[in-house]
Formats: C-alpha cells, sequence, structure tokens
C-alpha cells in the first residue's frame, strides 16, 4: 500500500478521511452508552457545542484570540530566543562549555512550576502565560540550532576559508543553511508547546482564553465542552503547523524533496 500511495496524493486524503470517519463512528457509537458518555462526551453534541461557539453565539471569538495572541507571541519570542542563543554557543565552544551544566539543568526542570513565578512577576495577564509558554519553546529550538551548528562539516569550514570566506560569510552561507533543517524540524513541534504553555497559564489562572473555557466546563463536569475546547484547539495548532510547513518550503528549496531522493 506504501508503494502505491504517494505523498499529498487524491487516494491519501480519501484514506485520510475515511479513518477520521471511522473514528468519529465508532465514538458515536461506543458514547450511546450513557456510562460511557458521561467520561467521552458525545461526537453530536460536541459538534453542537462548537457551532454555537462559531455561528449561533459567537462568544468563543474573544477568548480564542486571546489564547491565539499568547501562542503567536510565545512562538515568535522562544523561536527567535532559541535560535540567536544556539547559534552564539553553537560558535562559541568556551562558553558553551561553561554554561553547559547550567543550561541541562534548566532544560531539566519542570518548566510548569514557573507559573506561579510568572504569575507574581507579570500578573494574570497575557504576558505570564506567553513567559510560561517561551520556556516551552526555547529549549526545543536552542538544542535543535545548537547542533546544527556543531554538526556543520569541518572539511566544508576548511574549504570555505581557503576560497577566503570570513565570518559573517560562514555564518550565512555554511552555518545557517546546516542549521536551517534544524530549525524547522523544531518549529514543528515548538507550535504544539506554544499552545500547550498558553492552555497551561490560562489553567492556573486567568478570566479569559480557551483553557479558561474548558477548566469551567471541568467544574461542572461538562465533558462535551470540555472535548469541543480540544478540538477546537487541536485545529488551530494545525492551521498554525501548517503556516510553518509553507515557511518550510519556501525557505527550504535548496534541499532535495523526497520524490527527487528517491530518484536518486
Amino acid at each position: 500500500m506504501s508503494k502505491l500511495i504517494k505523498p499529498g496524493s487524491a487516494s491519501l486524503r480519501m484514506w485520510q478521511l475515511l479513518l477520521l470517519v471511522v473514528i468519529l463512528g465508532v465514538w458515536h457509537l461506543a458514547t450511546r452508552d450513557p456510562k460511557i458518555a458521561f467520561f467521552f462526551g458525545e461526537p453530536l453534541k460536541v459538534a453542537g457545542r462548537i457551532w454555537a461557539w462559531f455561528v449561533t453565539n459567537g462568544d468563543i471569538y474573544g477568548h480564542l484570540g486571546v489564547t491565539l495572541s499568547e501562542t503567536v507571541l510565545a512562538f515568535v519570542i522562544g523561536t527567535v530566543a532559541g535560535l540567536g542563543f544556539g547559534l552564539w554557543l553553537g560558535l562559541s565552544p568556551s562558553a558553551s562549555a561553561i554554561l553547559d551544566p547550567y543550561i541541562k539543568a534548566a532544560n531539566s526542570m519542570p518548566r510548569v512550576i514557573l507559573a506561579p513565578i510568572f504569575g507574581m512577576w507579570f500578573g494574570l495577564g497575557i504576558w505570564s502565560k506567553v513567559a510560561l509558554a517561551v520556556t516551552l519553546v526555547f529549549f526545543i529550538v536552542f538544542f535543535n540550532v545548537y547542533q546544527g551548528v556543531r554538526e556543520v562539516s569541518p572539511t566544508l569550514l576548511d574549504n570555505a576559508r581557503m576560497l577566503g570566506a570570513r565570518k559573517r560569510q560562514l555564518l550565512r552561507h555554511v552555518y545557517l543553511p546546516s542549521a536551517t533543517s534544524w530549525v524547522f524540524s523544531s518549529l514543528h513541534t515548538s507550535v504544539g508547546l506554544a499552545f500547550v504553555g498558553a492552555v497551561v497559564g490560562e489553567y492556573l489562572g486567568s478570566a479569559s482564553g480557551v483553557g479558561y473555557l474548558i477548566l469551567q466546563a471541568e467544574g461542572t463536569f461538562d465533558v462535551n465542552t470540555v472535548f469541543a475546547g480540544i478540538v477546537v484547539l487541536t485545529a488551530f495548532a494545525l492551521v498554525l503547523d501548517y503556516v510553518v510547513g509553507l515557511g518550510e518550503k519556501r525557505l527550504m528549496k535548496w534541499q532535495p524533496s523526497s520524490g527527487e531522493t528517491e530518484k536518486l
């Protein structure tokens, strides 16, 4: 089957849609039992809640705008900081050796425990959620950029130096292209983590956001609203991941596609 189905083909989309229909069908049949429905909700009621949020009542747009703002801000800040810090340490062996134990200690720390501290520093507005999400995004991007810079072939660097390349030219034409593929592989993960940080922050203290709506629904055992919030967050996370994928295709045109690789 893997030889017959090609990426991006109509047959692949059909199989993916069929799998979604099967999952929804099994969910619908299973939740006809009230005991199961109490814990897993009912897909029709979940769809009805989403319809009411976006069409009938339209009361989710303000909450969704807050969560998306927190997510995008955290994603951008964490990515830029991780990129800059990763490049700096990757090009500075001495600084990397000195800071190595502190970086490992910071990365091993459960960042969720920082949420109350960020709440004290930045208040209960969006910036405490952004700060928490930044800590999740930063380390993913940082370690990938750092590894990408260190994976540059010494032979390639020597050849570039022999041709007269200076530090800026090495950074632009050797180090950055090497790190770019690592960066984009981390960005797909970072999108989800940015959402996680924003929603967790809303759980711990907020008066708005999709995470706040989910928390309120949990307090009243409204499992259908909980699943509706999860579906909405997942859908918008996929949209942001798709946007990252478009950027990746434009900036990675020099990299051969999977089809070209197979021909080689």
